[in-house]
């Protein structure tokens, strides 16, 4: 940013503040709004549940969980988690031996597919468990993974 002749080094930076700002780039206040700090915190998959509010959830053969039997990899784990159920506003993911639980919320608005694809990571073999709220009910289903080399650590 210095060198160039006539431009003021301050003003280019002050200048890259606002256009970031009003491109959005810079929200972190609505982005952490519903940011569940205690259920994040949680360092056991029974108290995750109860912050989500989810302690009283209903199996449902429509949360479909793809993910592998055995994990090479514990450091990388792909997984893609659905819901048929009408009415979803979120899918979490949690895996019961990790230090901490929860690994993700992620939100729907209305008339979006409720579908989430990524990669996570599993300290050691364990149950990955979705919970699907929808209707301001809770849902849920889960698989076990084998973990051979564990990515936690």
């Amino acid at each position: 940013m210095s060198g160039l002749p006539g431009v003021n080094p301050l003003r280019r930076q002050w200048l890259t503040l606002v256009a970031a700002l009003l491109s959005g780039m810079l929200l972190p206040a609505r982005a952490l709004a519903a940011w569940n700090r205690k259920a994040f915190e949680a360092r056991a998959e029974s108290v995750a549940l109860q912050q989500l509010g989810a302690t009283g959830a209903i199996e449902s053969d429509d949360i479909l969980i793809k993910a592998p039997d055995v994990a090479e990899d514990g450091a990388f784990v792909n997984i893609t988690v659905s819901s048929r159920i009408a009415g979803t506003r979120a899918i979490s993911l949690l895996v019961e031996k990790n230090r901490y639980p929860l690994i993700a919320t992620f939100r729907f608005g209305p008339g979006v597919e409720a579908f989430v694809s990524t990669r996570i990571k599993m300290g050691e073999s364990s149950t990955l468990r979705a919970v699907v709220e929808a209707e301001g009910q809770f849902y849920t289903a889960a698989t076990s993974v084998l973990v051979t080399l564990g990515g936690c650590g």
